[in-house]
């Protein structure tokens, strides 16, 4: 059973605040919109989630201020100081995953609101908003909106084009870095070759995810790159700070992996990758809160940070509610 209460407690008539202190929720940390996307996610994942999502939604929805989105919302009052081709980008995914929805009032409400941001993509440079993008509408039906498959494919080059422009021999990526959420970049390229068969992509995929796997799980356990410095070409993988979000990118890119190629190993990784919320990590440390049912900010160079913010609950709920389902193929592999 998958514990929602921190998810609850995060969430008021406005929709899920951005911070905590320790697990007490921060009013006036304000609500973003990626946060929010990302808890739509979820609720649509839930049993009986139907009022939280349209909750969700519908902060989704406010925040379409002009012709785009705000990315931050504050004692009512939308801002876009904190605007984010990322969260443009997380918020197009989860109105892709809202067409789908069960609730026909959701698919409609997610329908519009895609219909309406989708044309921002074409001006995206960001390539994990890209990935973002590309990875929700591979996972749309193309009978619903114009010329669909014509713009994953766009997408999908300025990936492609990407890679061959920073990759060599000894460095399989599409940029000179690993920062945040780097596993987006090769489950996108997993969808895409889902979706057209092209050998080309799956072996970007393939070799874009070896490289991701080999840095991450070097140790036997999913070591994640730190923010303070991140990975650099030529340099050595930052320790420090984890975030929770990363294991989860981690997570569902193995879990795309595992779902296009078939081999265990993947499926195997996405567990590693949700049981280092549970101490299989550098530290042996939990990062979940049984007393609150939140989750951990970070895992630090001394410990845990003990705040519980919207972002680090969600990746952990997403990464519960996705690997859940691959599970008993695992336990019946590895038996």
């Amino acid at each position: 059973m998958l514990d929602y209460r921190h998810l609850i407690n995060m969430t008021d008539k406005n929709g899920m605040l951005q911070f905590s202190k320790k697990s007490t929720p921060d009013p006036y940390s304000g609500y973003t919109l990626d946060d929010n996307a990302r808890a739509l996610i979820v609720a649509l994942e839930m049993e009986n989630g139907y009022l939280l999502a349209r909750h969700y939604a519908d902060f989704l929805c406010a925040c379409q201020q002009g012709n785009s989105w705000s990315n931050f919302m504050l004692d009512g009052h939308f801002s876009h100081q904190f605007d984010s081709e990322d969260s443009f980008g997380r918020a197009i995914m989860a109105c892709c995953l809202g067409t789908d929805s069960v609730y026909a009032d959701i698919r409609s409400l997610c329908g519009q609101m895609l219909q309406r941001n989708l044309p921002q993509t074409s001006n995206f440079k960001s390539p994990r908003a890209i990935a973002y993008v590309l990875t929700g509408l591979c996972h749309t039906r193309p009978a619903l909106y114009n010329n669909l498959y014509e713009i994953i494919l766009r997408l999908g080059s300025f990936l492609i084009n990407l890679y061959h422009n920073y990759h060599d021999n000894k460095w399989f990526w599409f940029e000179n870095s690993l920062t945040y959420c780097n596993g987006i970049l090769p489950q996108s390229m997993f969808c895409l070759y889902r979706l057209t068969g092209d050998k080309k992509t799956l072996n970007i995929a393939n070799n874009t995810m070896g490289f991701l796997c080999d840095t991450l799980f070097a140790r036997g356990y999913l070591n994640i790159i730190g923010n303070e410095g991140w990975y650099q070409k030529g340099s050595s993988p930052a320790r420090f700070d984890q975030q929770p979000v990363d294991a989860a990118s981690t997570a569902f890119a193995c879990l795309e992996a595992y779902n296009a190629t078939g081999k265990i190993e993947y499926l195997e990784k996405a567990n590693a990758s949700y049981q280092w919320y549970h101490g299989r990590n550098i530290h042996g440390l939990s990062l979940y809160d049984k007393n609150s049912g939140g989750c951990f900010d970070a895992l630090t160079a001394n410990g845990v940070n003990l705040n519980q913010g919207a972002e680090s609950i969600l990746s952990l709920l997403l990464t519960e509610q996705y690997v859940a389902h691959n599970l008993n193929e695992l336990n019946q592999a590895s038996g």
